[in-house]
């Protein structure tokens, strides 16, 4: 299965998928959208067509390591709702279970934690086409999950993302966890 975050930069994203990857067992990848860039998108920008081609990158290979029994956690900005939809269709061809959580931090709450000062940076004009500040971002209509990192912690929204794959996994993994913010 793939398990898709997506939202704003600095939402919570990597932060949910490597606190829900430490409580899952078996075969699994985190595949985060800043590390994919360095390695597997280099050269792209951030038009557009780029980011739509960055995901669909990472669907495809999302995709192929679901259907082949690893879990992915897929932690990317994934600003513009068609592509989603064409990842979640390459799931369905290739027989894996596909989950779009929805992580929707307002934009102050994550202007205020940016800690690589991207949104500053932005505003400054220093970065062209920055999403939720130059560019748009579409939320998902209707994702499998919505979690709102700026009134719950990190445990909380690992464990509804849990919960969401599997109710008994969640519980085993809210217990005895340490309450962490997003």
């Amino acid at each position: 299965m793939t398990i898709w975050l997506t939202g704003l930069p600095s939402a919570g994203k990597t932060t949910i998928a490597r606190a829900v990857a430490e409580r899952l067992d078996g075969p699994l990848e985190v595949l985060d959208g800043d590390e994919i860039r360095e390695h597997l998108s280099k050269g792209l920008g951030f038009t557009k067509e780029d980011r739509d081609t960055q995901v669909l990158r990472v669907g495809w290979v999302a995709s192929r390591l679901a259907r082949n029994g690893v879990t992915v956690l897929a932690s990317l900005v994934s600003p513009y709702a068609a592509a989603r939809d064409k990842v979640r269709a390459l799931h369905g061809e290739a027989g894996a279970d596909f989950y779009e959580v929805y992580v929707a931090t307002p934009l102050e709450v994550t202007e205020a934690r940016d800690v690589k000062g991207l949104y500053a940076k932005a505003r400054a004009g220093e970065i062209a086409n920055f999403t939720g500040i130059h560019d748009p971002y579409e939320p998902p209509v209707s994702p499998d999950l919505v979690i709102h990192t700026e009134s719950e912690s990190v445990a909380e929204s690992a464990a509804r993302v849990l919960e969401l794959i599997s109710p008994t996994t969640a519980l085993r993994a809210a217990a005895g966890t340490p309450e962490e913010s997003a």
